[in-house]
C-alpha cells in the first residue's frame, strides 16, 4: 500500500480590488496629464480623504488652484467625495488606487494622449527619485542598499516582452490590491512608501533593417 501526502491548501491571495481602473477615453487621460494634478492624485490616493484647502497647504499652492485642479480630476472619474467631519467640510478622496492604459494606443488620439500622460509620470518619478538621492545617505542600509536604478539591455520578441513585462505585473499586484495606499491599516510595520516605476523601450527600427546582411 502507498501512502501519498494530501498537499497543503493554497494560501487565498487577495481578492481583485475594484479600484483598479482602465483608462481608454483620451479626454480623461489627458485630463490627467498635467503635472499639478498628477502630484494632488498621488497625496490624495495615499493620504486619504483631503479637502482642497489640506490638499493646497500640502503642496504649497493655493485652495482655490488645488481647487480648480481637484475638479477636474473629479470631473473625469479620478477623484470622489468622501464623508467630512461635519457639514462645511468637503474632503475628496481617490477613487482608485491603481490604473493602466495600455489599450489606449489603439487610436491616433490615445496614442498620443498616453503619450502626454507617461511624459507627465516620467517627470514626476524623476524628481521622487532625486528627492530619494538627496535624503538616502541617512537611510538604513536596506533602504539605501536596494533603491536605486538598474538596467539591462536584451533581444527579446514580443511575446517574449508581453510575457516578462505580466511577470513584472503580477510580482506587484498582490501587494497594491491588498496593501491600498490610502489604507494605513494595511501597511506593514516598518514599511515606507515605496515608487517602482519601471520603463520599457525598444530600439527602433533601422532604415537599413531589411537589406540583406554584407557578403
Amino acid at each position: 500500500m502507498s501512502f501519498e501526502p494530501t498537499p497543503p491548501e493554497p494560501t487565498p491571495g487577495p481578492t481583485p480590488d475594484p479600484r483598479t481602473r482602465v483608462l481608454s477615453d483620451p479626454s480623461a487621460i489627458r485630463a490627467l496629464a498635467h503635472p499639478l494634478r498628477v502630484e494632488l492624485y498621488a497625496l490624495i490616493g495615499r493620504a486619504g480623504p483631503l479637502t482642497s484647502a489640506e490638499a493646497g497647504r500640502r503642496l504649497g499652492i493655493s485652495q482655490a488652484l488645488a481647487s480648480h485642479h481637484i475638479r477636474q480630476l473629479a470631473r473625469h472619474g479620478f477623484l470622489t467625495r468622501a464623508p467630512g467631519r461635519d457639514n462645511r467640510e468637503h474632503p475628496w478622496q481617490a477613487a482608485s488606487h491603481s490604473m493602466s492604459w495600455r489599450g489606449a494606443g489603439s487610436t491616433r488620439e490615445g496614442a498620443a494622449a498616453a503619450d502626454l500622460l507617461e511624459q507627465v509620470f516620467l517627470e514626476s518619478a524623476v524628481n521622487r527619485y532625486l528627492a530619494w538621492q538627496q535624503a538616502r545617505g541617512e537611510a538604513e542600509p536596506g533602504w539605501r542598499d536596494t533603491a536605486g536604478v538598474g538596467f539591462n539591455s536584451v533581444y527579446l520578441t514580443t511575446e517574449e516582452l508581453e510575457g516578462l513585462v505580466g511577470a513584472i505585473d503580477a510580482l506587484i499586484k498582490p501587494y497594491v490590491e491588498a496593501r491600498p495606499a490610502d489604507d494605513p491599516a494595511t501597511r506593514p510595520e516598518g514599511g515606507r512608501l515605496v515608487d517602482l516605476t519601471y520603463l520599457v523601450s525598444v530600439e527602433p527600427p533601422s532604415a537599413d533593417a531589411d537589406e540583406p546582411p554584407e557578403g
